[in-house]
């Protein structure tokens, strides 16, 4: 009874530390979307202009689909932002266009972890459905030595993801640093935007809580069917 309550709670907590996340980032964020910024500054302008300070001219910003969608491909180099950041001049869309710039800066200038987490992506992706395949087959033949096996592959997600925090973290601090710097926000509004990148820092940490929630839980199961 104490390992399914083990069991159970485990996965609860996740679910509650992923989900509480979520809505915490969505929270701060539509909050601030829905505050213009005084600059009258687009999430589109705000990115192009950044990059071109940066002598990145040939990094391209472009329209995605998708809410929170935003991001940095290092391998075209070029930042994509949400529709709602690319057209908005809201201080959420300034500040998650410089975030992302923030991105395109550390591969300018050769960050570590950045570099380390785009070598892990192909890999990670490979190993997280390989470990639940493997678990399965191994819960579903009985085979545990399977079911380590995966757990083991999945653990390559939790490395992934306590790279990927440095990666995210520094690339806040480096916008927050450009929207003072260079008053793309006013004064009154660092803290706003201030708020929207700790919100989007978080949910990162959110994530490898969860992670190593999953894996424990997972280790759970497979030392209960052990003994």
């Amino acid at each position: 009874m104490d390992s399914y309550f083990i069991y159970y709670g485990i996965t609860a907590i996740a679910l509650l530390i992923s989900g509480g996340a979520q809505l915490f980032i969505k929270a701060t964020y539509n909050k601030n979307s829905k505050i213009l910024n005084s600059r009258g500054m687009k999430g589109k302008d705000a990115a192009r202009f950044l990059l071109d300070r940066h002598g990145l001219s040939s990094v391209n910003v472009t329209e995605v689909g998708g809410v929170l969608s935003d991001h940095y491909d290092p391998r075209k180099k070029v930042v994509r932002l949400s529709t709602s950041n690319y057209n908005e001049d809201s201080i959420s869309a300034v500040a998650v266009a410089c975030h992302e710039c923030g991105h395109a800066i550390q591969d300018k200038e050769n960050y570590l972890f950045l570099k380390i987490r785009a070598a892990l992506v192909p890999f990670v992706n490979v190993c997280s459905y390989a470990g639940y395949i493997a678990i399965f087959i191994g819960v579903l033949l009985s085979a545990l030595n399977l079911v380590w096996i995966g757990i083991i592959l999945e653990c390559a997600m939790l490395v992934f993801e306590l790279v990927t925090l440095p990666v995210e973290f520094n690339a806040s601090k480096r916008a927050l640093n450009e929207i003072k710097a260079t008053n793309i926000l006013d004064a009154s509004e660092h803290k706003k935007a201030k708020k929207v990148l700790i919100a989007a820092a978080l949910t990162y940490v959110a994530s490898v809580v969860s992670t190593l929630l999953q894996i424990a839980r997972l280790l759970l199961m497979f030392t209960r069917r052990r003994n």
